[in-house]
């Protein structure tokens, strides 16, 4: 099953230059990484707040770019922003949850879905 997240992230003062090209060189990880449906970036008019959309396949996938996250740009993408909100939407495994929980994030329970995939 397909798992996504949503993160809002305050950029810290005189970071966002730093911060850009940080995402530049994940971007380039992230290609190379099965299962990775979506990996987008948003930032706001004033610089200072930055949206990821992220979308794997399955669990597996999100678990894989998240080990992978976390030993190459971990430190200096912590050391650029601050989380301020951390959505996760499908059904992440328990091994999913306990790598995103470290990061705060909060699984809203879905009140209603359908797929779209083929229908068109």
């Amino acid at each position: 099953m397909q798992v996504s997240w949503w993160v809002e992230l305050a950029v810290r003062s005189g970071c966002l230059d730093d911060f850009e090209k940080l995402t530049g060189e994940m971007v380039s990880s992230t290609r190379s990484e099965r299962g990775v449906l979506a990996y987008q970036r948003f930032i706001s008019d004033d610089g200072r707040t930055v949206y990821v959309h992220e979308r794997y396949e399955d669990s597996d996938a999100a678990v894989a770019h998240l080990r992978t996250f976390a030993a190459i740009f971990g430190e200096r993408y912590a050391s650029m922003v601050e989380r301020k909100r951390f959505a996760v939407f499908g059904d992440p495994s328990d091994e999913l949850r306990t790598l995103l929980d470290k990061y705060g994030a909060t699984y809203p329970p879905a009140i209603w879905s359908v797929s779209l995939l083929g229908l068109i």
